[in-house]
């Protein structure tokens, strides 16, 4: 029962599902007009974009391997140089979180249409978000700008997907949703995929914990991956969002491995604030949607506590001061001590307290 009015804005972008989809990508080039492709990886997917190089032939004129977590100012300016050096009419961006990244800084800077194969869960493909580092903070900003044209999801890009990774990168998804359902702009439709795609990644992620070559499980994370980017591309973030981005650009954490850490306490400092989104969690996570999230991250092989990750204890009240400087909206108001705890027992490794 719907008791009150909801704004619904859908994202324009093209998607591509299914097991060998990455065949399509010289189709996809055509149907822009394209003919001159950038092709991004990081350092260590370097091999694979060689392969993309391969099936494009001519229609590939270069390659950008050097992106990285975080998406720095430095680097998104040089690869922005590399594109108009080469005349590139489209970005291909072959990676997780950071080659979209990537893709993203340079298509704010040159205009150019992206395509984006994912190759983790993370989910920003199907978002308008940018965050970029620079001097220690990372900075945001949304814009239709950064959307990506067309978004090709190849279930076999991620059956080698370390278990650890794939985990983390679940888990950073679900946070997207998790946020979405208690966004200041949700709406029945988000709050749909959302749930859907919470349930999905919740049921795959530890199937594939068990067995990395589990064809289902993979896809039903990519799938689950896919609505929670969509969530995320569609309505506001809160304290979730806020805390990572403030912890991974300041102590230079890893993206997923933070969200997995911070998710399941930022979740409990919101919980009284939101019963039906928690109501609507419970139905995909069971009784306790915080501490199933926190139980979620052990099942996969989550680094144990911010401390693992590298975070010194002085950082704690750092992280809350930035936090607080500029803080995103949230559905329960920002108290110091509070957001301290919360933060000193993501921390510790402790798990999350559900006031």
């Amino acid at each position: 029962m719907i008791e009150h009015g909801f704004i619904y804005s859908g994202q324009p972008s093209r998607v591509i599902f299914g097991f060998g989809t990455t065949a399509a990508l010289p189709e996809e080039m055509a149907r822009l007009g394209a003919r001159r492709a950038l092709i991004l990886s990081t350092p260590a997917q370097e091999a694979q974009a060689h392969k993309l190089v391969e099936m494009l032939g001519e229609a590939a004129v270069g390659i950008f391997p050097g992106a990285v977590m975080h998406t720095p100012v430095d680097i998104s300016d040089l690869a922005a140089d590399r594109a108009r050096q080469i005349k590139a009419d489209v970005v291909v961006a072959f990676g997780g979180g950071s080659t979209t990244g990537l893709g993203k800084a340079i298509a704010l800077r040159t205009g150019l249409p992206q395509i984006v194969l994912p190759t983790t869960y993370a989910g920003s493909e199907m978002t308008p978000i940018l965050g970029e580092t620079s001097g220690g903070q990372k900075r945001t900003q949304t814009t239709p700008k950064v959307l990506p044209q067309v978004v090709i999801y190849d279930v076999d890009h991620t059956m080698g997907l370390p278990v650890g990774l794939s985990g983390t990168s679940g888990i950073n998804a679900i946070a997207h949703a998790v946020e979405a359902l208690y966004a200041r702009e949700a709406n029945p439709v988000i709050s749909l995929m959302a749930a859907d795609g919470i349930g999905a990644l919740a049921r795959a992620l530890p199937a594939i914990a068990r067995n990395p070559a589990d064809r289902t499980a993979r896809a039903d994370a990519l799938y689950g991956a896919w609505l929670c980017g969509i969530c995320l591309g569609s309505v506001g973030m809160a304290l979730h969002h806020k805390l990572c981005h403030t912890l991974g650009g300041t102590f230079d954490l890893p993206h997923a491995e933070t969200h997995t850490l911070i998710l399941p306490h930022a979740l409990a400092y919101n919980a009284p604030a939101v019963p039906e989104a928690m109501a609507r969690l419970r139905g995909v996570l069971g009784p306790d949607p915080a501490l199933a999230l926190f139980n979620l991250g052990h099942a996969v092989g989550a680094p144990a506590s911010l401390a693992a990750l590298g975070m010194p204890d002085s950082g704690i009240v750092r992280a809350v001061d930035l936090a607080l400087s500029n803080p995103y909206w949230n559905p329960r108001p920002l108290e110091r001590d509070a957001l301290t705890a919360l933060i000193a027992r993501a921390h510790a490794g402790a798990p999350p307290i559900t006031a």
